[in-house]
C-alpha cells in the first residue's frame, strides 16, 4: 500500500504522531495495510461511490478505501490526535477525502456525501452497535446507504447473522435481517491489532434491501423485540407485559404462543407482533 499512495507503513505514522489507542475510545488500531486493503475490496465497486467511515483512527482502512478507487470518503473521527495523520492522506488524495472531528452519533451527514453511499469501518467498540441499529431502522426504507461493511467483535458479529433456536439470536439478528442481507465476510485474529483484543473480529457485510422482507414499523418493531430478548429466557407474555395491557391477545393475533420465549420466534412473526401493537393486523 505505501508503494501505492506514496505514504509511509502505519506504524511509522503512530511513532511520528505518538498515537497509541484509548481504552476509552473503544480503539485498536489495524495497521496491516494488506488487510485494510482487503476489507476495502469488501465494501464492493467504489469507483462510482462515496464512502462514510467512522473511527478512522490513523486511517489505515482509509487509505484503503481511496486506493481501491471510492469516489470520495467522508471519515468522521473524534479523537483530535489522529487529525494530522489524516491530513496527511487527504493531501495524497486532494478532493477525496473530508474528515470531520466528531462524534458519529452526533454529526449531521445530510447534504455531505451524494449517492451511491456506503459505510466502512472499523467500528469503535462502544458505539458499534448503537450505530449498526440507527443505520437499520430509519423512519424510511431504503436508507441513504446501499451497504455496510462493518468490523465488530466476533461475538456481536455472530448475533446480527444468527437464526432462530441459535444462542446467539435477538434483536440484532432480527433488526439486521428485516432489512438487508448479511454474512460474515472476514474473521481477524487479536494479533491483527495494536492493541491486542481478548477477542477475535469479524468483518459484516449488510446490503440494504429495497424494501423489507416484511411490514412493520421500525421503532415498534425495535421496541417489541428488545423488550422480548431483555429476558430472554421467559416467556413472552411476562417479558412483554410491560409494553401495556392485553398483551396475551395481541401475542395469539400475532399468531405466537403467549408461553413462547423470544428466541423461538422468526422474523415474520416479530413483524406481525409489532403490526398488531401498532393496531393493524397481523
Amino acid at each position: 500500500m505505501a508503494a501505492i499512495d506514496g505514504l509511509p507503513p502505519l506504524r511509522e505514522v503512530i511513532a511520528a504522531h505518538g498515537l497509541s489507542a484509548k481504552k476509552s475510545l473503544g480503539q485498536n488500531f489495524l495497521l496491516d495495510l494488506n488487510l485494510t486493503a482487503k476489507i476495502a475490496r469488501l465494501v464492493g465497486d467504489l469507483r462510482q461511490s462515496d464512502v462514510l467511515e467512522v473511527g478512522p483512527g490513523p486511517g489505515g482502512l482509509t487509505r484503503g478505501l481511496l486506493a481501491e478507487g471510492a469516489r470520495r470518503v467522508l471519515a468522521v473521527e473524534k479523537d483530535e490526535r489522529c487529525l494530522p495523520a489524516l491530513a496527511e492522506i487527504a493531501a495524497a488524495y486532494p478532493g477525496r477525502l473530508e474528515v470531520i472531528n466528531g462524534d458519529a452519533l452526533d454529526v449531521d451527514l445530510r447534504g455531505r456525501l451524494a449517492p451511491p453511499i456506503r459505510i466502512a469501518a472499523n467500528l469503535p467498540y462502544n458505539v458499534g452497535t448503537e450505530l449498526l441499529v440507527r443505520w437499520l431502522t430509519p423512519k424510511d426504507w431504503p436508507p441513504f446507504w446501499e451497504s455496510l461493511t462493518l468490523m465488530f467483535q466476533r461475538e456481536v458479529a455472530e448475533r446480527i447473522v444468527a437464526k432462530p433456536g441459535d444462542g446467539a439470536y435477538g434483536r440484532l439478528a432480527i433488526l439486521s435481517q428485516w432489512r438487508a442481507d448479511a454474512a460474515i465476510a472476514l474473521t481477524l485474529p487479536p494479533e491483527a491489532f495494536t492493541p491486542p483484543p481478548k477477542v477475535h473480529s469479524s468483518v459484516v457485510h449488510l446490503k440494504a434491501l429495497p424494501a423489507p422482507r416484511f411490514p412493520a414499523n421500525a421503532a415498534t418493531l425495535n421496541r417489541v423485540v428488545a423488550a422480548g430478548f431483555n429476558q430472554r429466557r421467559k416467556m413472552l407474555r411476562s417479558s412483554l407485559k410491560g409494553l401495556g395491557p392485553g398483551i396475551e391477545g395481541k401475542l395469539e393475533a400475532a399468531g405466537i404462543a403467549p408461553t413462547a420465549r423470544a428466541e423461538e420466534i422468526g422474523l415474520e412473526r416479530w413483524c406481525a407482533l409489532a403490526r398488531v401493537m401498532d393496531g393493524g393486523a397481523a
